[in-house]
């Protein structure tokens, strides 16, 4: 295969993280689950069996790795594209070697298509034929949802597969065996990583062992050496190499959604702790403001409602400064919105009345309204009945008068106020106006 080229060529410069790419599945670490002894898949390959796969998870995780061992141990040519960069030529070019090797080899053929999410519809088509004949065995690895990104027809036709961050101790044991390894790794230096060093690498790797290697080779670069020959790194050069924490974060993949909805659901929950951590965390990697400002406005609606209607206003006042300020500053309005959401009292009460009037219309449809409630502003309104009977409730004691407002076959009641916050002052007064509504 083309890629056994690597363990040939001279690694003087290749990068650590390339170089210290697993041999075996025993090099790999996190992935017992997936590729342990008693896992479907090494069960599958010890007998030359290989499905079509997608491979999904987040950078760092293995994805392309895990799929160059697959293919080693069926003994398949492996063809290594990136669907982000070839159109349909490279393809054809493709599938037709894999259709010779078939026919004149009798040998499978892994297409390994990086950033498969990356492909139209039409192009994933085309692959469809191939994958059912069994002419290519497809693996496909992407960093996004492929339930959001992939034709249902080709995910039906593979199987899927969900990579996980690495745990800390992954990274750790990834990073030992960088340092000690002294025909790929670093061995050959003599390198003293510091525990606070280490542990500065941990963290800012969050879970992607090539940023933790990548972290590691630079670092070495910039070691102190000691009077005993040893290269020391320390906390103070790991500094140096980060300068600046990249968090991993996607506007538009899976850890977008994961961390908003840990932010409502912080807010939600009435935790402003973690609901600023969220905010923080969502600012520093670079989301759009107005994206949370659009969020708090409608959590302020959705979750706070009728208990504290000011929330809302909160929420527009911190939207109205992301765009009259500007970031940075926009992100102090944004807190205290954040902050002021998650401390107040909550009711969905809005939400459901809304769903429940729309439940209501969807089954039954829309009735007539009713002649005292239809507008009586126009020539001839009156000789039809159009606001006969209407009592304007400004001419009875507190402003009020019971009347019909709803269709005589409306029985239904779709607001039912919490006892949270101004809501409950709320219900008190409907429930005073209301008596024979509000009784039960």
């Amino acid at each position: 295969m083309e890629q056994e080229k690597f363990f040939k060529e001279d690694k003087k410069y290749q990068p650590l993280a390339y170089r210290m790419r697993p041999q075996s599945f025993e090099e790999m670490v996190g992935l017992s689950e997936i590729i342990g002894e008693d896992s479907f898949l090494r069960k599958a390959i010890r007998k030359g069996y290989l499905p079509s796969l997608i491979i999904y998870g987040p950078p760092g995780s293995g994805k392309t790795t895990l799929s160059i061992l697959l293919a080693q141990a069926i003994n398949a040519d492996f063809i290594e594209l990136n669907a982000a960069l070839i159109g349909v030529s490279e393809i054809k070019e493709a599938l037709q070697r894999a259709k010779r090797n078939m026919e004149m080899f009798r040998k499978n053929t892994v297409i390994f298509l990086d950033e498969i999410h990356h492909f139209n519809k039409l192009q994933q088509d085309v692959l469809l034929p191939w994958i059912e004949r069994g002419l290519i065995i497809l693996i496909g690895a992407t960093t996004e949802n492929p339930f959001f990104t992939l034709n249902n027809t080709l995910l039906s036709r593979c199987r899927l597969i969900e990579l996980k961050p690495l745990s800390n101790e992954d990274i750790r044991t990834i990073i030992k065996r960088a340092i000690q390894d002294k025909e790929r790794g670093l061995g050959f230096q003599n390198i003293v990583l510091e525990d606070l060093a280490e542990e500065e690498i941990v963290r800012f790797a969050s879970g992607d062992a090539r940023v933790a290697l990548n972290t590691l080779e630079l670092a070495s670069f910039l070691a102190i050496p000691d009077s005993e020959g040893r290269n020391i790194i320390n906390l103070s050069v790991i500094e140096e190499v980060i300068q600046k924490r990249i968090f991993r974060y996607d506007q538009r993949g899976d850890e977008h959604y994961h961390v908003i909805s840990a932010f409502i659901k912080s807010i939600r929950g009435s935790d402003p702790d973690a609901a600023v951590y969220w905010l923080s965390r969502m600012l520093l990697s670079g989301e759009d403001p107005r994206f949370i400002a659009r969020r708090l406005i409608i959590h302020a609606a959705e979750d706070i409602g009728m208990a504290d209607p000011f929330a809302l206003v909160i929420a527009q006042a911190a939207a109205f400064a992301v765009e009259f300020v500007g970031m940075p500053e926009a992100q102090i309005p944004l807190t205290t919105a954040t902050i002021y959401l998650a401390c107040a009292p909550k009711s969905n009460s809005s939400i459901v009345a809304i769903n429940k009037a729309n439940e209501y219309l969807r089954k039954y449809g829309p009735s007539l309204v009713p002649l005292h409630l239809r507008n009586p502003a126009f020539r001839g309104a009156e000789k039809l009945g159009y606001g006969k009977e209407y009592k304007y409730p400004h001419d009875y004691p507190e402003h009020f008068i019971e009347q019909d407002y709803l269709p005589e076959d409306v029985k239904e009641r779709f607001y039912y106020p919490s006892d949270e916050g101004m809501e409950k002052i709320i219900k008190e007064r409907l429930k005073r106006l209301w008596r024979k509504r509000y009784e039960k």
